[in-house]
């Protein structure tokens, strides 16, 4: 199926793991100019390297946090001088913090919704006057289920509005935008295994009891009595449908792509404790 992504400029933010990266090496082998902006130099390198050696296209890399204003100045501006346009906006960078609410630090909940919602808003503000000019674009952006339900233990007060908040903005998004020939959509992950992102929770989970082996243990027996949890390489399918012209009439959406698998979610809040 053709997706007419060739020499299109795609942009992912968070693009150096996980999902992320996935969406990166997707939109490369389609044939799209990748733009990668992540935290950490050395991963993005070693990312894009990967990437090119497989897809034959190597994208081109930013280090950017994405909760700093400035930093996604600094791309923006970067991106007018290198390309003068944005056809795709990949919003994915973001984190999750699941602690009891009455835990949460001032500076934990700042953190969560400036790297969740406020990362997504402030970006394709200024990414959206490109798009503008040149007549039309794309934004996928990737929330997560705690959006709609709460969430793995401990919990997520912190993370499940900010979550919810990149739905909602996704549809007022997608309707002002809509005469500039502009979609957004958003893409809304269940339990997808990426390690750096389950250690994190189980780590959180656990507080001063966490046991690697005991975390590991706890994964694979989920798996083996309720099924399978998802990986990067299918949610990257869907952003990649989303950023195409197959996707022409999907606008405003919010997917939740979860494989149907409530089982371990709840086998996981059986479990708490």
């Amino acid at each position: 199926m053709e997706l007419h992504l060739k020499s299109k400029v795609a942009v992912v933010t968070g693009g150096s793991k996980g999902i992320g990266y996935a969406a990166a090496h997707r939109l490369a082998a389609e044939g799209a100019q990748v733009v990668m902006a992540a935290r950490r130099e050395a991963d993005l390198a070693e990312a894009a390297a990967a990437i090119g050696k497989e897809t034959g296209l190597t994208p081109e890399t930013m280090t950017v946090d994405v909760a700093e204003a400035g930093d996604l100045d600094r791309l923006t501006e970067w991106l007018k001088k290198r390309f003068g346009r944005v056809d795709i906006l990949v919003n994915n960078a973001g984190t999750g913090t699941y602690k009891p609410f009455l835990e949460v630090t001032d500076e934990e909940l700042e953190y969560g919704m400036a790297i969740n919602f406020f990362a997504q808003f402030r970006l394709s503000q200024r990414v959206v006057p490109m798009m503008i000019e040149q007549g039309g674009g794309a934004i996928v952006n990737v929330a997560g289920r705690t959006a709609y339900q709460t969430a793995l233990p401990p919990g997520s007060t912190c993370t499940g509005p900010a979550k919810a908040a990149e739905l909602r903005f996704t549809a007022d998004l997608a309707d002002e935008l809509r005469p500039h020939n502009i979609r957004v959509n958003c893409v809304v992950p269940g339990v997808v295994v990426t390690e750096e992102r389950f250690e994190k929770w189980e780590r959180e989970s656990a507080g001063n009891r966490y046991d690697a082996d005991a975390a590991m243990a706890r994964r694979e027996r989920i798996v083996r009595e309720d099924g399978p949890w998802g990986d990067a390489w299918q949610v990257a399918d869907t952003i990649l449908y989303l950023a195409s012209e197959r996707a022409s009439y999907v606008n405003g959406a919010s997917l939740l792509v979860d494989g149907a698998n409530k089982k371990s979610y709840t086998r996981l809040l059986r479990e708490r404790d």
